[in-house]
């Protein structure tokens, strides 16, 4: 009671706020984007959001397998926790999808990384039901975004849990582009009819997103070299780990744009006013990618550089508001006061 009250109380001048400067002009630092204020405050390693029918949120939180409601901007009140999570690494309470009022989650147990579903009542979630097993875990590279797509089938991005060699393999889950039936089930026009697998040579995926024509955009984890933005084709091969960042090799798809991880490590994604929308992790900014009518991209601009520590995930709110999250409480970031946060940026 008491954090749900905190969480509710301190933020409550943001949202007084979100309606003063809504028609603000754009701060002079970032022209092309704008400010970014408070939504929520005081989240611990918001990693997944996802919309309801009647417009509000719900949160995951990766370490506590909680999930929380915000009915409105600076309300967050804990809804249930996950069974089973086992939160060790970059595992735990993973990505979010929502289908009417049925909720999916994509969770680290202590056998594997898997998708579950729940039903949402507006108060309460219902016991999880297994949808999607079997996707390898570790305390890395686990991926863990999910998405339902313009098709209506269900994105799981998947990563090799640091074993490289499972990116290669057909047979395995891991580095991976999955894609199922709401039911988990394996849809017949995949690149394999038997096959759950969409794209292969992943290294570690964790952000998915759509752009107008409907071509599919991840971001992508490299290792010691190169970051990436991938355009994903069913079937397609994307290099890890023969190769890191573009090489020209025969048979291997190059990444779209590429970064180093000292100013990338991107992890969320979000297609939004003609442009992609990536939070980078260590290199704690917004980066604002314009895709053009071909499939093509412009220069990356990066936006919010060290503004907010680490960013993590990145959503279009149903009023058209961008919000995106901090990840600063996941071990690896600097927590700040009101840390882990969401903030509403409006292009």
């Amino acid at each position: 009671m008491v954090t749900s009250l905190r969480r509710a109380g301190t933020v409550i001048a943001a949202v007084i706020l979100l309606a003063a400067c809504a028609d603000d002009p754009p701060s002079p630092a970032q022209p092309s984007a704008g400010s970014a204020i408070d939504v929520a405050t005081g989240l611990d390693v918001p990693w997944g959001i996802a919309f309801l029918p009647d417009g509000t949120a719900l949160i995951a939180e990766r370490d506590s397998a909680t999930v929380a409601h915000m009915p409105e901007p600076g309300v967050v009140n804990p809804v249930g926790e996950v069974a089973d999570v086992v939160a060790r690494g970059e595992g735990g309470l993973l990505g979010l999808a929502t289908a009417g009022s049925t909720v999916y989650a994509y969770i680290t147990t202590a056998a594997d990384n898997r998708v579950v579903t729940m039903q949402f009542d507006g108060t309460a979630l219902s016991p999880q039901t297994p949808v999607f097993t079997g996707i390898p875990a570790g305390t890395i590279h686990d991926g863990g975004r999910i998405a339902f797509g313009p098709d209506g089938k269900l994105y799981i991005a998947t990563g090799e849990t640091g074993s490289p060699q499972l990116a290669q393999d057909p047979a395995s889950l891991g580095g991976k582009i999955l894609r199922v039936n709401p039911d988990g089930s394996v849809p017949a026009d995949n690149p394999d009819p038997t096959s759950p697998v969409f794209s292969l040579g992943h290294r570690n995926v964790q952000g998915l997103a759509w752009d107008a024509a409907g071509r599919l955009w991840v971001s992508e984890y490299g290792a010691n070299t190169w970051d990436e933005l991938n355009r994903i084709e069913p079937g397609d091969n994307y290099g890890w780990p023969i190769v890191e960042g573009r090489a020209g090799r025969e048979g291997l798809i190059d990444p779209v744009l590429q970064w180093r991880p000292d100013e990338a490590s991107p992890s969320g994604l979000a297609f939004h006013n003609g442009a992609l929308w990536m939070a980078a992790l260590r290199g704690q900014r917004l980066f604002q990618i314009p895709v053009n009518a071909d499939g093509t991209v412009g220069n990356a601009a990066s936006l919010f550089v060290g503004e907010f520590g680490r960013l993590r995930t990145v959503v279009v709110a149903p009023d058209g508001a961008l919000w995106f999250t901090t990840s600063n409480r996941d071990g690896r970031g600097a927590p700040r006061p009101g840390d882990d946060r969401i903030l509403a940026l409006r292009p």
